[in-house]
């Protein structure tokens, strides 16, 4: 197995007992720096209602082609929400430079109709 180097920033949660955690800020992947895209929407309208959504990608090399994984939670509506995860289209170049992402999927299964609602958009540049 290749070992790839990896450098960030480890931060201590300082709670104690079983609260105790650290968040690991990954800044560089195999000597390329990561960056994040923020992404939003709106899902369908299923079952009488939507859900909207946001968050941040997860980091990715910058300088090649790449995809992100992505996590969130829709909002709390109808008395339920969703999980929204999967992962992005490859790096969609912008003439002045930069890029963008495509992402689309289906929520989890929730409600107490259950169902589904779809999602798609585009990520920050």
């Amino acid at each position: 197995m290749e070992e790839v180097p990896v450098t960030g920033l480890l931060y201590d949660s300082e709670a104690d007992g079983p609260l105790h955690s650290h968040t690991l800020y990954i800044t560089s992947w195999d000597g390329r720096p990561v960056h994040t895209h923020q992404f939003k929407g709106v899902t369908s309208f299923d079952v009488g209602h939507n859900h909207r959504y946001a968050g941040t990608t997860e980091p990715a090399p910058s300088g090649i082609q790449h995809r992100h994984r992505y996590f969130t939670f829709t909002s709390f509506d109808e008395g339920h929400r969703h999980v929204i995860r999967g992962v992005t289209g490859p790096a969609i170049p912008l003439p002045n430079g930069g890029h963008y992402h495509e992402f689309s999927g289906v929520t989890t299964v929730s409600g107490a109709i259950r169902h589904t609602h779809r999602y798609r958009g585009i990520t920050s540049r």
